[in-house]
């Protein structure tokens, strides 16, 4: 129970004294903290091939730095005698539209339920496993490159061979987190070469400047690959490199074109079938533009001319000098990175290469640069792969180097694509966000055909995965694919947004979206005949096994508290809705109506929460899905002052779930820090945080399940972010999971839910400075161990509690 104090006593609380303070800025602040980068004093190994196992990691490329725009993507291995740079297009998708909904799904459902209520799991499976699944092929079994779900491919492959072996030395490779670049330098032959290598947005393309101290240095030769379905020619002042994807049905798909043309100072340059050769240039700069033919839109995908548009981007970036080239690409990304900066190690120099780093915290467990530059770097690598106009991150972000990625590198709606977007909007990266906005409009009609097929439901549906071409049934094994939670989750995301923004014009375009998914589960749930509450199946508990009461194992039952939850979650939202928008109807009352009599989360007798509609024994109590409590987090049913007992289960759930093992991929760790920041558990927030960092941290700092799953630097910024503001109450609260080890610090440019923008600064554990900024005005409440005060605030304004007399 918070009690509203008066505002002197809450400064007291604080550890402040008196006054309130006003100012007349009209916007946030710009932060001032000191650059970041990720810096080694070795190259990636550019010739060590990688290995064709799809799901195998390569090291070297886990050692490369990433650069991105959204649409293109590279990993700089920065070698001295023969560079790679791999490249990324956002759209590199094999497979094409594919018709995978059911017919056989719908009439074997009353059957399933009947078989479930009946405790007849052994045959409810069976049956479930033969009827609800797609058809076709699915995913491939997640190798789906050659079969229509498709998979996201590297474009290929950018080298630059310098036709050298002696030696070199004075070796520095770092990755700006400040500016997005890539630089390279070391000496050879007496000789200091230098590389700066960023991928512009403002141009949309690669842009790499070779430079020497030395004039006629620079000599090399210059190729395009992809380890398939590629062929490479010049023409004019360009070398093209071009293809077709696989369709999955035998023939061509996705077309893709990638150019790459160079300028010269003095030297020669030529360009000949295969390359671009450049001799005795004292500097030179290379352009890369790609594209494909791909359109985000149902149901063709195709449209794009993407030919002409890669030839004017080159032309058009080659016509301006480099200088402001890097001018435009820097200010572009700054205006969104620079929002936020976040300290802990109050300006400490970094003398310490980064990969170093990494290892001496597996040993020692403490290094709070590590993770300033952990919080940042998640941030970069969102905006590095997501942008507006853009597809949206996917499970490798923007970034893949084989024809076979894992899991098909697509979107997972049953934690992963979600997680991908928990740090937009609390880490001021709203714009980001809107590409999950676009895929989920795409998807609207082939998941209304599929929620027609397989239930007879209006609304839309998907399930489990989606990809690029619109897949929204049910996987092939019903055990993972009959999650029917996705549609739900994913449209929590645009509440998400309204909540952070109050932007009405936002949630007005969106609110179709969110009132057909709402209409898909009010005709989806059914009654408990025990309990007469409305519940969901037959489902699945994300990928989690139990021990039926028939003696058999499964995963297919009726009534898994995820669905219940997120399905809460998603009335709340549309309820939500309707009130910003004015909207009263008979079908509003129905959802309303639906939402107290939804089936409620429940505690076992061993005090946890429950995952299943009964108490199952799990098979595998330390399964890395903790999706039972979506309640607690991302979703706010569960709150630890609102409702404490509840929230007590959770952590119960939590601690078991850890005590047998969990959190052992990257990405379930990064959600338990999420979870126990909501819990207001600092310090197993931040021991989740360490197990990311030495267990699920590869030397350039992305995540890994393993393999490399980008959701879990995703997970860690979010977490790190909950960690020191919450708003999903309603209040704003103040570092409510700060850890001990985390004594003194500062963050600025957090956002909160309600429009408001918060930097906080904290020493020896206790807050010293607050800063709101309020983006939109209305009432602000603040809530700092356990107390709050609330004060009105104006649109453009910011407002400062601050010590008397500084």
């Amino acid at each position: 129970m918070i009690i509203p104090l008066s505002k002197p006593a809450f400064y007291v609380a604080l550890g402040l004294s008196a006054l309130f303070f006003l100012s007349a800025c009209q916007s946030a602040r710009k932060s001032s903290a000191a650059p970041l980068k990720l810096w080694y004093q070795q190259p990636a190994k550019a010739t060590v091939i990688d290995d064709a196992n799809g799901w195998k990691d390569d090291p070297e490329w886990l050692s490369a730095l990433p650069l991105g725009n959204g649409a293109l993507g590279a990993m700089v291995f920065g070698d001295v005698n023969r560079e790679r740079i791999q490249l990324n297009e956002e759209s590199m998708w094999s497979g094409s539209p594919d018709d995978n909904d059911n017919p056989a799904a719908y009439p074997a459902q009353d059957t399933i339920r009947k078989l479930l209520f009946a405790g007849k799991y052994k045959e409810a499976t069976i049956l479930t496993e033969q009827t609800q699944i797609c058809q076709g092929k699915g995913t491939g079994r997640g190798n789906g490159a050659n079969v229509p779900f498709g998979c996201f491919q590297t474009l290929g492959d950018l080298w630059i061979d310098f036709q050298k072996q002696s030696p070199y030395e004075n070796y520095h490779r770092e990755l700006d987190l400040e500016k997005a670049i890539v630089r390279v330098s070391y000496t050879q032959d007496g000789v200091q070469y230098k590389r700066e290598i960023f991928v512009s947005q403002p141009d949309q393309m690669l842009v790499v400047k070779l430079t020497a101290n030395q004039p006629g240095k620079i000599s090399f030769q210059c190729t395009i690959t992809r380890p398939e379905k590629f062929r490479t020619w010049a023409t004019g002042n360009q070398l093209v490199m071009e293809g077709a994807l696989a369709n999955g049905k035998g023939g061509d798909g996705l077309q893709y074109m990638a150019r790459l043309s160079a300028i010269t100072k003095k030297g020669s340059l030529q360009y000949t079938a295969e390359s671009l050769i450049v001799e005795q240039a004292d500097e030179v700069t290379l352009f890369l533009t790609a594209g494909t033919d791909y359109l985000l839109a149902y149901p063709d995908y195709q449209g794009i001319d993407f030919k002409q548009i890669t030839a004017t981007h080159l032309l058009n970036g080659m016509q301006k000098p480099y200088g402001e080239l890097l001018k435009r690409h820097v200010a572009e990304y700054r205006h969104y990175y620079q929002r936020v900066a976040f300290s802990l190690t109050a300006g400490i120099a970094d003398t310490l290469p980064t990969d170093a780093r990494l290892l001496r915290f597996k040993e020692t467990a403490s290094d709070l640069h590590l993770v300033e530059l952990l919080f940042q770097y998640g941030r970069y690598l969102l905006i590095s792969s997501s942008r507006p106009g853009t597809l949206p991150a996917n499970l490798q972000g923007i970034w893949a180097n084989k024809i076979q990625t894992p899991w098909n590198g697509d979107y997972h709606t049953d934690v992963n694509v979600q997680m991908n977007y928990w740090l937009a909007e609390s880490t001021n990266l709203g714009e980001m966000h809107l590409p999950l906005f676009d895929l989920m409009k795409s998807i609207q009609e082939p998941g209304a055909r599929t929620a027609q097929i397989h239930y007879h439901s209006k609304g839309w549906i998907v399930h489990p995965v989606t990809n690029v071409w619109g897949f929204t049934s049910p996987g092939e094994n019903a055990g993972w694919g009959m999650h029917v939670g996705g549609g739900a989750w994913l449209t929590t995301h645009i509440m998400e947004h309204y909540y952070y923004t109050l932007d009405k014009a936002f949630l007005k375009k969106a609110y179709p979206i969110l009132r057909a998914s709402t209409a898909f589960y009010l005709d989806w749930l059914v009654r408990d005949p025990k309990t007469g509450a409305l519940i969901s199946g037959p489902s699945v508990s994300p990928e989690n096994t139990f021990l039926a009461p028939d003696g058999s194992k499964s995963k297919i039952c009726m009534g898994p508290a995820h669905d219940h939850q997120v399905i809460w979650q998603l009335f709340k939202n549309f309820i939500d809705a309707t009130v910003v928008l004015d909207i009263q109807d008979d079908f509003l009352q129905q959802v309303i109506q639906a939402q107290r009599e939804l089936a409620k989360p429940q505690i076992g007798t061993d005090g946890r929460l429950m995952e299943w509609n009964e108490a199952f024994k799990e098979l595998e109590p330390g399964h890395r899905h903790i999706s039972h409590l979506f309640a607690l987090h991302p979703g706010y049913q569960i709150d630890v002052r609102n409702t404490p007992e509840l929230a007590l289960a959770a952590k119960k759930s939590l601690d078991f779930r850890i005590q047998h093992g969990g959190g052992h991929t990257g990405w379930s760790a990064a959600w338990l820090i999420n979870q126990y920041a909501r819990l207001g558990d600092g310090e197993n927030a931040e021991y989740n945080l360490h197990k990311v960092l030495t267990k699920s941290t590869s030397p350039n700092l992305f995540g890994l399940h393993p393999p490399f799953q980008i959701d879990a630097n995703f997970g860690v910024t979010a977490g790190i972010a909950e960690m020191l503001l919450q708003s999903q109450s309603g209040s704003l609260r103040l570092l409510p999971a700060l850890p001990k080890g985390w004594p003194s610090g500062a963050v600025k440019g957090l956002c909160a839910r309600g429009g408001f923008v918060v930097d906080l600064q904290w020493a020896a554990g206790v807050l010293t400075h607050i800063r709101v900024f309020s983006s939109n005005g209305g009432t602000c409440t603040l809530e700092y161990k356990g107390k709050e005060i609330r004060f009105e605030t104006k649109k453009g304004k910011e407002y400062f509690p601050f010590k008397e007399g500084r």
